[in-house]
């Protein structure tokens, strides 16, 4: 036991070197994990805010959309992507035949 610590005292400039030289890369992954967490958990708040908008907009545009026709639906539905509108003529409906 006298002969560890006399060897120790002996070299205690070459043991706090390796120390030093141990807590860099450990200090350096705790940091990064630490950066990681955070960065993943900032992320999945924004992504459940999104969401939250997302569903609000949604609720929004059901009652809007609940009171259009068919034809009003597929009409809105085509010009929003972009394609032509004929395809919806069939949902117009017959028209009334006067007497």
């Amino acid at each position: 036991m006298m002969a560890i610590l006399a060897l120790t005292l002996k070299n205690w400039k070459l043991i706090a070197l390796g120390a030093l030289i141990a807590a860099v890369p450990i200090s350096y992954t705790a940091g990064r994990w630490k950066g990681d967490t955070q960065g993943y958990n900032r992320r999945v708040a924004e992504v459940a805010a999104a969401d939250v908008k997302a569903e609000l907009e949604r609720k929004g545009d059901n009652a809007k959309l609940s009171g259009m026709s068919d034809y009003d639906l597929c009409v809105s539905g085509l010009r929003g992507s972009g394609m032509p509108v004929d395809a919806c003529e069939q949902l117009r409906g017959l028209p009334e035949k006067q007497p």
